[in-house]
């Protein structure tokens, strides 16, 4: 990571323990499914066909690995109800509320590169435009 300040230069002990961080986050949150299970649980409570029904492409057995690793991280719980029938919801943890501004971040993030993509290549094809022109 570049630093934009004139600070000391970080040991290696302080940069692998960032590393390790940054490898712990995004093992408990990474991949294509895990933020958009907890955005799409944000919503409320939900049973296993719901939710995948709101998230769009993902398979059931993606889905049921992604609540495993999720319940095992501490950020959703699986209530069973067993009266008068079996029904099977999945909750956000409060744990969960701390990924707030990660999520934030990401989103923040996101638009801002998407803007930034759609521009560039508004400007490629300008220029692309303009030479064939030539």
């Amino acid at each position: 990571m570049r630093k934009h300040q004139e600070d000391s230069k970080p040991t290696v002990v302080e940069c692998n323990g960032k590393l390790a961080a940054m490898g712990d986050a995004l093992y408990a949150i990474g991949g294509k499914w895990k933020l958009r299970v907890i955005l799409a649980l944000s919503e409320g409570n939900m049973r296993f066909n719901d939710l995948q029904r709101s998230i769009s492409g993902i398979s059931a057995r993606v889905l049921s690995n992604e609540l495993k690793e999720l319940e095992m991280n501490g950020f959703v719980k699986r209530i069973v109800y067993t009266d008068p029938t079996v029904i099977i919801e999945y909750e956000l943890t409060d744990y969960s509320d701390t990924l707030d501004p990660v999520l934030s971040s990401l989103i923040n993030w996101g638009e801002m590169h998407r803007a930034k993509i759609r521009s560039d290549a508004r400007a490629e094809a300008g220029v692309t435009a303009r030479a064939v022109l030539q």
